[in-house]
């Protein structure tokens, strides 16, 4: 599974860049603090529900969570339904708020 740090993720919104950022934490996480990503929650990703970003499936999507497990489940799970490019945050959130604040 490829990963990319938030530092990298950070300079590349920072540089304008057009990103896929998939949230797979609950609507109350989501609610409280996000960097801007689509929320599909992990469950529905493991029920392969994934019609919301299913015309992401070629190109880069980068998956996160509160800790980068979640996010790291979903990375193989959209691997398995077809999604070419898909990296997990690591650390997620949680490195984020640590690094930049929130």
């Amino acid at each position: 599974m490829q990963t990319i740090s938030v530092e990298q993720l950070k300079a590349r919104l920072d540089a304008g860049e057009t990103i896929h950022l998939l949230d797979v934490r609950e609507p109350f996480e989501h609610e409280n603090f996000n960097i801007g990503g689509v929320l599909l929650p992990l469950a529905k990703i493991m029920r392969l529900d994934t019609e919301a970003v299913d015309d992401w499936k070629e190109e880069e999507v980068i998956c996160y969570c509160r800790s980068g497990n979640r996010s790291g489940q979903a990375c193989l799970m959209l691997q398995s339904a077809g999604f070419a490019n898909v990296k997990n945050l690591t650390g997620g959130m949680n490195a984020w708020t640590d690094t930049f604040g929130g």
